[in-house]
């Protein structure tokens, strides 16, 4: 029988980890263990190469502002790989910050506003930021969440505690309508960002425990794009679909 395997990056997650983004990787390595595909796991950090050919997915979490602003000067070493990595089609699931420094620009609490990679077309701003409307000023957008997935049809729950406010740009589509809960930025009802085979959140908790129907759809992608004559859905299917 054929050895197939998922190859894991996770991009600085010794700084963002904050919220616990490691279960993310727990819950893919659950389901490929289901379908015998074996996981290779590793920890890229402050001034290690990655290269987009090497990995099969790739998870970029969540921190504070003070990692997130060590992290934003290590990135630019990285972004061309990971431009290159998300044109390719590649899986790639962003939390929080990771999701924020993908974008172009991002601004902390304090008014200071660095730049991202560039790689996808959102920004982000401060909650006090004059690009708000005053129903959207001043609170930290906290609590639980419910969105629902229209193209899928599918809904996904978890847990939202951020007080960046992401726009999505062109080429862009939210992975979710809000159901309840804020979402991206407290007004356009959108929840995180699908660009290719990028999906990016706001939900902790993490998203892909709580969700298994979204690790099950994000583990197919990844291997469909190395093992493609494969049916991947078939053996996905035949599975049970968990909430850790």
């Amino acid at each position: 029988m054929e050895n197939y395997q998922l190859r894991i990056a996770h991009l600085y997650g010794d700084l963002m980890n904050t919220y616990g983004d490691y279960g993310n990787v727990i819950a893919i390595k659950y389901y490929a263990k289901q379908i015998q595909v074996e996981t290779d796991y590793h920890l890229i950090s402050l001034g290690d190469s990655f290269k987009a050919d090497d990995y099969d997915f790739v998870i970029f979490g969540g921190g504070q502002d003070y990692e997130e602003s060590v992290t934003a000067k290590d990135l630019p070493s990285k972004s061309d790989e990971i431009k290159k990595y998300i044109e390719n089609n590649d899986s790639l699931l962003a939390v929080c910050g990771g999701f924020q420094l993908l974008g172009t620009t991002m601004e902390f609490a304090n008014g200071k506003i660095i730049n991202g990679i560039g790689a996808m077309s959102h920004h982000t701003v401060n909650l006090n930021s004059s690009e708000l409307f005053d129903n959207m000023r001043g609170k930290r957008l906290i609590g639980n969440i419910q969105i629902k997935n229209n193209e899928s049809g599918e809904t996904y729950h978890g847990f939202e505690n951020h007080q960046g406010r992401t726009f999505l740009g062109k080429g862009e589509k939210a992975l979710g309508t809000v159901v309840s809960g804020n979402g991206n930025n407290g007004d356009d009802k959108t929840e995180g960002v699908i660009y290719k085979q990028v999906y990016g959140t706001y939900f902790h908790g993490p998203i892909l425990t709580r969700n298994g129907n979204l690790a099950k759809r994000i583990l197919k992608n990844a291997l469909l794009k190395r093992y493609p004559d494969i049916d991947w859905q078939a053996k996905l299917d035949g599975i049970p679909t968990e909430s850790f």
